[in-house]
C-alpha cells in the first residue's frame, strides 16, 4: 500500500467524500513550493487518484485533515494492509453484529472452522519463512 492508497483509506474511514477532504484541504491554505499558491481542487482530485505526484508540503496538511499523525500516513502494518480493513470493515462489522442471533453450535462451528483456516494459513507461513532462512 502506498501513501496515496493509505490517504484514501483514511478518506473512507473518516466516512469522508473526496470532495469534503479536498475542500477542507483547501480551507487550511497550504502553499505549495512550485506555484506559491494552494492546490486547487482538480490537483487535490489528481493526487488523490494517483494521475499527480503528491507534494510533501501537503503531508502535514492531509494529516491534520484525516486527523491522524503525518506517521501514520506512513504506517502500512497489517491494519492497513489490504482493501478491506479486518477491524473496519462493513462486512465484517456487519457479521459480528449477526453472530448474536447464531444458535451457539453454529458459532462454535464457524470459530472451529476460522481456527483451522488459521492454522493451515500459519503453517504455510512458517513454511515460507524456514524455505527463505
Amino acid at each position: 500500500m502506498d501513501i496515496i492508497e493509505k490517504i484514501n483509506y483514511l478518506i473512507k474511514e473518516k466516512g469522508l467524500s473526496k470532495k469534503a477532504f479536498a475542500e477542507s484541504l483547501q480551507n487550511l491554505q497550504p502553499t505549495l513550493k512550485s506555484t506559491g499558491n494552494p492546490p486547487n481542487i482538480q490537483t487535490i482530485y489528481g493526487y488523490l487518484n494517483g494521475k499527480r505526484e503528491l507534494k510533501v508540503e501537503l503531508i502535514p496538511y492531509i494529516a491534520e485533515v484525516l486527523g491522524v499523525s503525518e506517521q501514520e500516513l506512513f504506517s502500512f502494518d497489517i491494519e492497513y494492509a489490504t482493501e478491506y480493513n479486518i477491524r473496519y470493515s462493513d462486512e465484517i462489522r456487519e457479521m459480528i453484529d449477526l453472530l448474536a442471533y447464531a444458535p451457539k453450535a453454529v458459532r462454535e462451528e464457524i470459530r472451529d472452522l476460522l481456527l483451522e483456516i488459521k492454522n493451515v494459513s500459519d503453517k504455510k507461513i512458517a513454511s515460507l519463512k524456514s524455505y527463505t532462512q
